[in-house]
């Protein structure tokens, strides 16, 4: 299973940011970043998440903390629950779109 996390935020500042969350229980033993920026950078991040109807999480606080991490570092254990609520987001919003997609439907 591969999980793909997007979280954003569009601080007070007005400079948006944006994270990306990349996560294979299978080969990673916790979540790395996947892509980060702010500006025109953090707009494209969210776009091409849209492209690839990839969920996106909305938290400025997590962001701010995220962002200042490198490429291809996994998150720090501190981390570890407020990113398992992101990835449980988004792991949910996958399967209702697969549902969807089949033709099932949601009450």
């Amino acid at each position: 299973m591969n999980n793909r996390g997007q979280a954003k935020s569009s601080p007070a500042k007005g400079m948006r940011k944006a994270v990306a969350l990349k996560y294979d229980p299978a080969n990673q033993d916790a979540p790395t970043v996947a892509a980060k920026g702010k500006g025109l950078v953090a707009d494209q991040i969210i776009e091409k998440a849209k492209e690839h109807q990839i969920p996106m999480h909305e938290d400025a606080s997590l962001v701010e903390v995220l962002s200042k991490l490198d490429l291809d570092q996994a998150i720090p254990p501190e981390l570890y629950q407020l990113v398992a609520e992101v990835l449980t987001f988004v792991y949910q919003s996958d399967q209702e779109l697969k549902r969807r997609e089949e033709g099932g439907s949601m009450l």
